[in-house]
């Protein structure tokens, strides 16, 4: 019986399925996540497809699979709504609400309320009548989840195409005899003194230090990594002006000599100063390639100093800048040791796909 309606529905077009305002958020929602399973996300696209009044044919078309699969989901959201796409039966109590309940919670959850800047379980739970356990069922059926945030940062780059290629191309495809040096500043590092002595790791208790604690001054940190190998060459220094920057750039003649050296970094002031203008005019070997503006995680070396950072000082106590300075540079002769280049895996097209992309508003989790 049910596989014949299902023929008749394939062959007969059918009118637009009824999708409200929040359950279609929560269809497009379920499309973007990177975490919801395929499955999930093929019939999300059925639904949002049906919604829009394309024929069952061209849905199955479209999206490679079955007539018969495009009626059963199209049944499945009709009768039971964003429940009606979950794998069932499920175990447990039956819920005991209903499409009406659910669509207010998804409409809720979207709007913030006054005051705050989103819902808790417990609070919407008492604003639309039902147990937290009801919010927390709908909103995993809706794939929302309030309580997350992240961040993104467009750049508006007039030149983004061309930099990325070019960026990226010395990456994957380096000038053949030549350095390229991804280089930049890690500026203002404290050398942050505990009041209390560490107390180390032992079978049963984490490392444990005070939340309190001394500055005993900053070193800013001039780093060139080298693409080809993974070496990195550093230098401390108290400020990091455009001299401190010219100063390095001669430590990195003096490393690389002989060579033409391609320096991969952004687009800081000190960095494009007169004075680094006549330096360059007179080392005619070192050329320049600058990443977009808002796009510094394009270069390497802000990987290196995310490694650096959560291996050699976060958790650790320097009672001076001088200690400091000598734990970057032991970290640095230790990774040198055993230096291999990081491996690149976006070509310059898959990365200005996500990179040109606009931002969109999201219900909780926004790159």
């Amino acid at each position: 019986m049910f596989a014949a309606t299902m023929v008749r529905m394939a062959n007969h077009p059918a009118p637009p399925l009824a999708v409200s305002e929040s359950e279609s958020e929560a269809l497009r929602a379920m499309t973007r996540a990177g975490t919801t399973e395929q499955r999930t996300a093929l019939r999300a696209k059925i639904i949002l497809r049906a919604a829009e009044g394309v024929a069952n044919v061209a849905i199955a078309d479209e999206l490679g699979i079955s007539v018969p699969t495009v009626v059963l989901w199209r049944t499945r959201f009709k009768e039971g709504g964003l429940a009606g796409l979950a794998d069932g039966p499920r175990t447990g109590r039956p819920a005991t609400y209903g499409r009406a309940i659910r669509e207010r919670v998804l409409a809720t959850t979207l709007t913030p309320p006054e005051g705050a800047t989103h819902w808790s379980t417990r609070r919407l739970a008492k604003a639309v009548g039902v147990s937290p356990n009801t919010i927390l069922r709908i909103w995993r059926e809706g794939k929302l989840k309030p309580h997350r945030t992240e961040t993104f940062k467009f750049s508006r780059d007039p030149e983004l195409v061309a930099k990325v290629t070019d960026v990226v191309g010395l990456s994957l495809n380096p000038p053949e005899r030549a350095i390229v040096l991804s280089v930049d500043e890690k500026t203002q590092i404290q050398a942050l003194d505990r009041t209390q002595p560490m107390l180390p790791m032992k079978p049963g208790q984490v490392e444990r230090h005070t939340h309190d604690y001394k500055r005993n001054g900053t070193t800013s940190l001039f780093a060139a990594l080298e693409v080809g190998t993974g070496e990195v060459t550093t230098e401390a220094r108290e400020r990091h002006t455009a001299a401190d920057f010219r100063a390095f750039l001669n430590l990195l003649a003096r490393t690389y000599p002989r060579r033409q050296i391609h320096v991969i970094l952004d687009n800081v002031s000190t960095h494009k100063t007169p004075a680094i203008q006549q330096w360059l005019a007179r080392h005619k070997r070192f050329h320049f390639h600058f990443t977009p503006s808002s796009a510094s995680w394009l270069n390497q070396v802000e990987t290196w100093f995310g490694i650096l950072t959560r291996q050699a000082l976060r958790r650790a106590s320097f009672e001076s800048v001088r200690a400091l300075v000598a734990a970057i540079e032991r970290f640095t002769r230790q990774w040198n040791t055993g230096a291999s280049p990081f491996t690149w895996v976006k070509t310059p097209d898959e990365i200005l796909a996500k990179a040109v992309r606009k931002p969109q508003a999201t219900s909780g989790a926004g790159h």
